[in-house]
């Protein structure tokens, strides 16, 4: 049985501050699985960090005055905060701008070259007219040779899915601009992708088990592999660990090659951090460990054909064999969980176009579980979903306030009123007895949707089981129970008790709210514990923040644990507030106005 669970969210780039858009892919469905396994009794490794490389963030620099470090100093640390407001439960969050990261990104770099499958060749790269700089495949744009979409970019079409060269384009242009790209010949290295097809291929075979649009869209991405790029001319990223390359100052490992290899080099540094420099390879060369990758649509095929192509070829497993990298040899993923995007108008969020609600901005208005619950309840798990202020609020108010909320507030507040701490529990009747089964069922059953990352399904079962112990009380009706106080204790009991097990289903969702109901209920110490934020540094170099968190402590267990009778409870206070309905016309007064 599978005792080690990795969990891999993708790694947010460092241009700017996230969005809600970004989270509802990579971060809130991470980390309700990764939470749920801690609870089930896994032993759990979440990882990721802030993307910092890369012509994008030179672009945003330039934008703002700042050199390229600076700028990435700048977001990550906004976005850690961000992380870290959001409750997301990293065991280590980091950055790329690190030593440790360029010394495993260079090591799987040499490894691949040394295997044969990343190979120099020559090719013609688009510069600038204007400003002599290397213009990154994804900064052109113009019409798809294959599908005639107008907004492919120089390295895929989003449309079609095919990978592509910007000099393949019909009429390219700058994305920055809007200049037409000179095409100069550059000497490059690219990974050898078809000589890893055969092995990628029979492995992509294996996956049955994955999320249908996955699996297709990634079968048909390796039926026609080409080489890919891995380098670039630019002066801003990990160098080249190769002879007469290394010192280039304007030739880099590119971004993409960088950031998937974050995964590893962020569960190396927190072994280091936690003072077990081997401890890393439990997750990563272990049979009984399996690991979970959580992105967009948009990184599908980074994550289910190039990252796992570029393990094979590590592993020395490829068309040409080889030798394993100096990790060994590493799993490949075990599940991709990719979500689709979340719109607004029908369209993605974008900065540029002022339709874009940041994350620290509703996080300072509604705090982070209505987010997390939207996310999960509402979010864009199976298709493209549009958010409106109009479903935010109804969801807020009719399903937090008035079903959740409500059923925590008036059961702990009459046997507050009548008994000042849990009831003890006469002899039970039928309907007792029916919500408690139920209550007790809920946990295979929203357990099993959680462990194929069904997060929808699971939070809707578990609030169907609100649901029930809503109406349980409506139609026992205790408060009119005052002449038989063994009977109304007994349901009050028995409705505190579906109030504990419903909270534990929901903590993986709403893990702050989670904590202020066990302690609502009498429980003192750590629920549901929270990420912190860390100043760290190498070699005595400047400190940056990371995030980690210490989960072994907390109490929550994925099961059905017997409140105990004579609890001390206090009356209680509102675990959400309702909002105004009139939010959900405008939404607040920073939000962008959704398009009629």
């Amino acid at each position: 049985m599978t005792s080690r669970i990795l969990t891999c969210a993708a790694w947010p780039y460092a241009n700017g501050p996230r969005h809600i858009g970004h989270v509802s892919g990579f971060a809130v469905p991470a980390d309700v699985f990764a939470r749920y396994q801690r609870m089930a009794g896994k032993d759990v490794l979440m990882v990721s960090g802030t993307d910092e490389h890369g012509t994008a963030i030179q672009v945003k620099a330039d934008g703002e005055g700042l050199t390229a470090r600076e700028t990435a100093d700048k977001y990550h640390r906004i976005i850690v905060e961000d992380l870290q407001g959001l409750g997301l439960s990293y065991d280590l969050y980091t950055r790329t701008t690190t030593l440790n990261h360029a010394a495993v990104v260079q090591e799987l770099f040499r490894s691949l070259y040394d295997n044969g499958y990343v190979v120099a060749q020559r090719q013609l790269g688009a510069i600038s007219p204007s400003t002599g700089r290397t213009l990154a495949d994804r900064y052109i744009e113009g019409t798809c040779p294959i599908c005639g979409f107008e907004g492919a970019r120089g390295d895929q079409c989003d449309n079609c899915g095919n990978q592509l060269d910007p000099i393949d384009l019909i009429n390219p242009h700058s994305r920055i601009n809007g200049e037409v790209p000179e095409f100069i010949e550059t000497e490059h290295f690219f990974l050898d992708l078809p000589a890893l097809a055969e092995s990628l291929q029979a492995w992509l075979g294996t996956r049955t088990d994955w999320r249908p649009n996955v699996i297709r869209f990634s079968t048909e991405f390796a039926k026609d592999l080409k080489p890919r790029a891995v380098t670039r001319d630019l002066d801003w990223g990990v160098r080249i660990p190769i002879e007469g390359w290394q010192d280039a100052d304007m030739k880099r490992i590119y971004v993409w090659f960088d950031a998937v290899t974050g995964y590893l080099s962020a569960s190396v540094e927190w072994a280091r951090r936690a003072g077990r420099p081997d401890a890393w390879k439990d997750w990563w060369t272990n049979a009984d460990a399996e690991s979970y990758y959580f992105m967009g649509k948009d990184n599908i095929t980074f994550h289910t054909v190039i990252w796992p192509g570029m393990l094979i070829g590590a592993n020395g497993e490829g068309s040409r064999g080889g030798t394993p990298s100096a990790f060994g040899v590493l799993d490949l993923p075990t599940e991709i969980v990719s979500s689709e995007f979340l719109t607004m108008s029908g369209s993605k969020f974008s900065s540029s176009r002022n339709k874009v609600i940041y994350v620290r901005d509703f996080l300072a208005e509604f705090g982070p579980d209505a987010l997390r619950y939207y996310i999960a309840v509402a979010g864009p798990e199976n298709q493209d979903t549009d958010f409106t202020w109009d479903e935010f609020v109804r969801r807020v108010n009719f399903e937090l306030a008035n079903e959740w909320g409500n059923l925590v507030n008036r059961s702990i507040s009459m046997a507050h009123k009548n008994v000042g701490a849990i009831p003890e529990a006469g002899e039970l009747t039928a309907d007792d007895e029916a919500l408690l089964d139920a209550a007790r069922a809920s946990f295979a059953t929203v357990g099993a949707l959680l462990e194929r990352a069904r997060f929808k399904q699971g939070i809707g079962e578990a609030m169907r089981l609100v649901s029930l112990a809503n109406k349980y009380l409506s139609d026992q009706e205790p408060w009119k129970k005052k002449d038989d106080p063994v009977r109304r204790d007994t349901i009050l009991h028995v409705a505190l008790q579906a109030v504990a097990d419903c909270n534990t289903l929901l903590t993986p969702f709403m893990p702050h709210a989670a904590q202020k109901v066990f302690e609502a209920l009498g429980g003192s110490g750590v629920w549901a514990a929270q990420p912190r934020i860390v100043e760290v540094d190498e070699e005595g170099g400047p400190s940056y923040p990371v995030l980690m968190g210490d989960y072994a402590g907390e109490a929550a267990r994925w099961e059905s644990t017997p409140i105990q009778a004579g609890t001390p409870l206090a009356k209680p206070t509102p675990i959400f507030a309702k909002l105004d309905d009139t939010l959900g016309q405008t939404g607040p007064a920073w939000a962008p106005v959704a398009e009629a």
